[in-house]
């Protein structure tokens, strides 16, 4: 059934594609279409910012009257249409200008019947472009009237050439950018950029044929919005200095009235007409704003219009007083839909600093708190529905691809499902409180197939408490942090910082402090931190770094430890196959007794034949059996299965080659062995002995709280919850020792402490013969597992694996070691790798070369992250 849905979903997916080439093949050949008869058009330059470009472009425009001649001479007028808009949205403005003046109306580049392919579609570009198209035209002093976006590109204009404009009328006209929106440029321009990306993708990615690339919400009209920076707008009003007019709607749902308040204050020698109507009453109420317009040119014509040399002096000294943040009213109309609906949909991203951020939305006043709160109960709701669905109808197959696998991790669901299984649907309460478990919980409940209606009940009480909490948690510190911050304006970020710091604390760490479980994972959470062995690589390793490159200084070869094992590509430093470097012990007798026994998997082998491979694998080794990758590093999805329903599990999610070999269950040892090149005997560098993690039942204790208890576990206790995550429940006897790891790697959680008592001469002639049979090894760390009591006299050990030149000295991770030693040790082991490395040079070994040895890494580093994590079956 699988098969024939994927090949119909394979075929449909190809027709789609098809039908997109050919879709974009027609519209490369499809001509431009031709200009509308009797629309006069000129050619002007295209500009990119304050840059001039060398290519031309068509902008159409009407050039209307006078139909009477005036008395005397009067300056045209230049109408400039909004975004997404044209010349016609003039068409009940500009016949009532036209009896007795020249009116101008041009189509700006980007919209109408202009060109549209541009390099710039911003408010600052066509003002360059609209004074280019007034030379053309021979135009010398206009009224400009811009309205909405076009009240920017008058202002521009008015910037640009502010002998050429007689009067600035801006209406319904965009301002001051704090104003509107969200009031922040970042911000907007983040909105801005989601609207273009969207709007791109519908029409690069869907087969239409050209019928979206001329829409009026289209890519030209979301570039306009991206490519433009109202910012600069606040200081041109504040330096206009000819006649003008703030003409606005106080219903404006698109640029709000305050927006139009601040101009008219920036501007104080503008008239103020403010009316009882919305953003679009310029293409209802033409004829009446046509008056108004002209009665204010007759006024500017006849030295009756203020400047702002004979403003009023009270209007002047605001005009100068600065921007104040206090005015700024709450987001509103359309502007407060797009906000809400964003804080919707971020919840599907982070449902805490959604709230959170909705919180101080609503604390700086630009938001009230009832909508925000329920925008994020909205989105979470809706979120979690889909979390639902994707358990109930897509099942666990799709949590192991992604997006789902990024979400919901295997051992979370498995704790989950357990969790789920042992309080019922009242889980579904509890997890909303429990940071990390929603996820998988919710999740689960839709594999369960949970009563909806049952799941909706319990969602619901837990959302209506949890989402109100949160948010009024950050909108209470908000408007209290408000408070100081007044007397501190230009710390205002870190205050903000700072509350967003408060809340996650809050939800982090207080939450989970409310419960012992949460407590003790918090002590073992600030333990790692503590204690450097716990540390990200990232953190521990940039010394080293500095003191590899400055050993590649002093050999003059950065490359040069590559060679220190001829016999592994790279010496072993990155991406080097386990199964061939096994492969070549076994070339010598002492290395096939060894081994421990294995077999290579490759991925290119179909699933039917990996799983036959483990099949006779298990036949002669039996259960359990070790699975790892093929170039694993440092533990990574190392799993012990115990029975072949584990094993099948781990092959679902390997898509590399992959290695299976015969569990050794007995102490394990990691023994750094180095040798110089002509000699005979080497040198155990490193002992470190490897305790597998265990707990000691008491009858009545969960294992949960076996793991939690235990004060030498907690620094890992999260690891280990995860590695048994399907048995956590139950209850170890009295007296039983449960091992909860089984794997040797400190990244998992295993103990390592140095142990020199094992650097016995009879370990290392057993090492000698080992590396003598294995011609070009010199440097690296065998894993060996054996009875204690053997591995001293170098008898009865098997090998799990050789690792090569990046193979630590294991025994740094000892809580006694210091960091200080640890560096020392590694230090000392480059500087071995180094001198091995030039020695076989010396002999004719070839170190690799630095960019092939870079491009390896980087190969190595997306093989990694194609990886999928196993469901973890395995305890």
């Amino acid at each position: 059934m699988k098969a024939p849905r994927r090949r119909w979903l394979r075929r449909l997916a190809i027709a789609y594609l098809a039908l997109l080439a050919a879709s974009h093949v027609a519209r490369w050949f499809q001509p431009e279409p031709p200009m509308p008869a009797r629309t006069p058009s000129v050619e002007v330059y295209a500009w990119d910012g304050d840059r001039r470009t060398e290519r031309p472009i068509r902008m159409a425009y009407w050039d209307l009257g006078p139909l009477k001649a005036p008395e005397e001479a009067s300056p045209p007028v230049v109408l400039l249409h909004g975004s997404p808009g044209a010349k016609e949205n003039f068409d009940g403005i500009a016949p009532g200008l036209r009896d007795r003046r020249r009116v101008i109306v041009p189509d700006l580049p980007g919209f109408g019947a202009s060109e549209r392919d541009l390099p710039d579609y911003s408010i600052r570009a066509h003002g360059h472009e609209t004074l280019e198209l007034l030379d053309r035209l021979g135009v010398t002093s206009v009224h400009v009237v811009g309205y909405s976006m076009g009240g920017g590109v008058a202002l521009h204009l008015a910037e640009l050439a502010p002998e050429r404009v007689a009067s600035l009328t801006l209406l319904a006209s965009i301002g001051e950018q704090r104003m509107e929106l969200l009031g922040d440029y970042h911000l907007n321009h983040g909105i801005h950029g989601l609207q273009l990306a969207a709007l791109w993708l519908l029409r690069e990615g869907t087969p239409h044929f050209g019928a979206l690339d001329r829409t009026l919400l289209g890519v030209g009209y979301a570039r306009n919005f991206f490519d433009t920076d109202q910012r600069p707008l606040s200081g041109i009003l504040a330096d206009y200095e000819g006649p003008a007019l703030v003409y606005h709607g106080r219903r404006d749902i698109l640029v709000p009235f305050a927006a139009a308040v601040e101009s008219a204050r920036l501007l104080p020698q503008a008239e103020q007409l403010f009316v009882d109507r919305d953003h679009f009453f310029v293409f209802t109420e033409g004829p009446a704003i046509a008056a108004n317009l002209e009665a204010f040119f007759d006024a500017v014509e006849a030295g009756e219009a203020a400047t702002r040399a004979t403003a009023d002096p009270e209007r002047l000294v605001r005009a100068q007083a600065p921007f104040d943040p206090s005015g700024v009213p709450p987001v509103s109309g359309f502007s407060r839909l797009v906000l809400l609906v964003l804080l919707a949909l971020a919840t599907f991203v982070s449902e805490d600093l959604t709230c959170i951020t909705a919180g101080l939305l609503a604390s700086s006043g630009r938001l009230e708190l009832l909508p925000a709160i329920l925008a994020c109960f909205a989105g979470i709701y809706l979120s979690d529905l889909l979390l639902y669905a994707a358990g109930r109808f897509l099942g666990r197959p799709a949590l192991a691809r992604p997006p789902m696998s990024w979400l919901v991790r295997p051992e979370d669901l498995a704790a989950s499902s357990r969790w789920f299984d042992r309080y019922g649907p009242a889980a579904i309460l509890l997890s909303r409180f429990v940071p990390g478990t929603r996820l998988p919980t919710y999740t689960a409940a839709g594999l369960f197939r949970t009563q909806f209606w049952r799941f909706s009940f319990y969602f619901l009480l837990g959302a209506a408490i949890w989402t109100p909490i949160l948010v009024s948690l950050s909108w209470w510190l908000g408007v209290r942090m408000r408070a100081y911050l007044e007397v501190f304006k230009a710390y205002a970020w870190v205050g903000a910082l700072a509350v967003v710091i408060a809340v996650l604390l809050v939800v982090r760490v207080g939450l989970p402090a409310l419960t012992w479980r949460g407590r003790r994972l918090l002590r073992g959470a600030w333990r790692r931190r503590r204690r450097w062995e716990y540390w990200p690589p990232w953190v521990i390793y940039p010394p080293v770094v500095l003191w590899v490159l400055a050993l590649g200084l002093r050999h003059r070869h950065f490359t040069l430890f590559t060679a220190a094992n001829p016999a592994i590509p790279d010496g072993g430093f990155v991406g080097e196959s386990k199964s061939a470097i096994l492969e070549g012990l076994c070339a010598g007798e002492e290395g096939r007794a060894r081994v421990a026994p294995y077999r290579l998997l490759p991925a290119a082998l179909p699933p039917q034949e990996r799983w036959a491979e483990v099949a006779a694998f298990a036949e002669v080794h039996g259960y359990p059996l070790a699975l790892k990758p093929d170039a694993g590093e440092r533990g990574h999805r190392v799993a012990i299965v115990r029975d072949p329903a584990e094993a099948e599990a781990y092959l679902e999610g390997a898509a590399v080659d992959t290695l299976v070999q015969r569990f050794v269950p007995s102490k394990e040892l990691g023994v750094f062995y180095l040798r110089r090149p002509g000699e005979d005997q080497g040198r155990i560098f490193s002992v470190t002995a490897k305790e597998l993690p265990e707990v000691v039942g008491d009858g009545r204790r969960t294992l949960e709280t076996l793991i939690l208890k235990d004060d030498r576990l907690l620094p890992m206790a999260q690891a280990y919850l995860r590695e048994n995550a399907a048995s956590l429940d139950e209850v170890p006897e009295a007296g039983e020792r449960r091992r909860i790891l089984d794997i040797g790697s400190h990244s998992r959680g295993s103990f390592f402490s140095e142990a020199p008592e094992y650097a016995t001469p009879e370990l290392l002639a057993a090492l000698d013969r080992l590396s003598h049979g294995y011609p070009g090894f010199f440097f690296g760390r065998y894993d060996l597992r054996g009875p204690e009591e053997e591995l001293a006299r170098g008898e009865g050990f098997s090998i799990l694996e050789l690792n090569g030149v990046t193979a630590e000295a294991t025994h740094i991770y000892d809580r006694r070691v210091s960091l200080w030693k640890a560096y020392r040790v590694l230090f000392e082991q480059w500087r071995l790798a180094f001198e091995i490395g030039g020695a076989n040079t010396a002999q004719g070994a070839n170190p690799t070369p630095l960019g092939t040895l870079l491009r390896r890494v980087l190969q190595a580093r997306r093989e990694r992250k194609k990886r999928v994590a196993p469901e973890e079956a395995s305890p």
